[in-house]
């Protein structure tokens, strides 16, 4: 039973450091543009690619 007095405050702290993390996520602006991010995989992207050769 005194186990519970570890693990109890253990978890409330990993909650609350997740909990944290989520709203520096929020803060930094990581979720500004959601449809956008998921969309733009989808296309090519020409200027991504190398220069052609000149031989």
């Amino acid at each position: 039973m005194t186990i519970l007095l570890f693990l109890a405050p253990a978890s409330v702290a990993l909650g609350g450091l997740g909990l944290a993390a989520f709203l520096w996520t929020m803060r930094s602006g990581q979720y500004d543009d959601p449809k956008g991010d998921a969309e733009r995989i989808l296309y090519d992207h020409l200027e991504d690619l190398p220069p052609p050769r000149a031989d």
